[in-house]
């Protein structure tokens, strides 16, 4: 699962169309795809609530947030 450098989902839901912002969270994996869905896990800043989407990627930009 990727770490998704966005302070809410909603952030993320309005970046449609931008190349996604993530941190990997993998040492010997690469979990990003250009193109598919991954799973992104979103930032613990501040304490507020941690959340996930499925976000369908296309030739690296968000096309979809789940």
């Amino acid at each position: 699962m990727l770490l998704g450098l966005y302070d809410t989902k909603d952030a993320l839901r309005q970046s449609l169309g931008q190349p996604l912002h993530y941190l990997e969270t993998q040492l010997l994996i690469c979990e990003y795809r250009p193109s598919g869905v991954v799973a992104v896990r979103g930032a613990f800043a501040g304490g507020g609530k941690s959340w996930t989407a499925e976000v369908t990627l296309r030739d690296g930009h968000i096309v979809h947030v789940d």
